[in-house]
């Protein structure tokens, strides 16, 4: 059982350690956003394993809280960091940050951002009420 709670671990630290490889050798923020996101969520799901595993084998008084702290530590991070990628990008490519190698001419990004008054506008034309009940 030792040998698969290792095996998790160097799983989960090389994985994670090839976000470092992708944030250095990707030319622009998207592709070293997917690096970063998408590989350390998969190597904490391999240490966490790990660890809960560990705590089940070698079970005392602190092995509950620690595998349970474990779990939604990693539940934190399963949800978090793809929505952390997804609005870094979005702010990226709205600030006018092009990806590298890649000619963007189909639309016009900045042109869909409505300001607050423009989105009101468009609920009184549709006949949407406000919060008071008034269209």
């Amino acid at each position: 059982m030792d040998t698969f709670i290792v095996a998790c671990l160097v799983i989960g630290l090389a994985v994670n350690g090839m976000s470092i490889i992708g944030l250095m050798r990707f030319p622009d923020i998207y592709t070293r956003l997917h690096a970063a996101t998408k590989t350390t969520t998969f190597g904490s799901i391999f240490v966490v394993l790990a660890i809960v595993i560990k705590n089940i084998v070698y079970f005392d008084q602190a092995s509950l809280t620690i595998t349970i702290h474990s779990i939604v530590a990693l539940l934190v991070i399963i949800f978090t960091n793809p929505i952390s990628a997804h609005a870094i990008a979005r702010a990226s490519l709205l600030s006018g940050i092009k990806p590298f190698g890649v000619i963007i001419n189909e639309f016009d990004y900045k042109s869909q951002i409505k300001t607050a008054d423009e989105l009101e506008l468009e609920k009184v034309s549709e006949g949407i009420p406000d919060e008071d009940g008034a269209l």
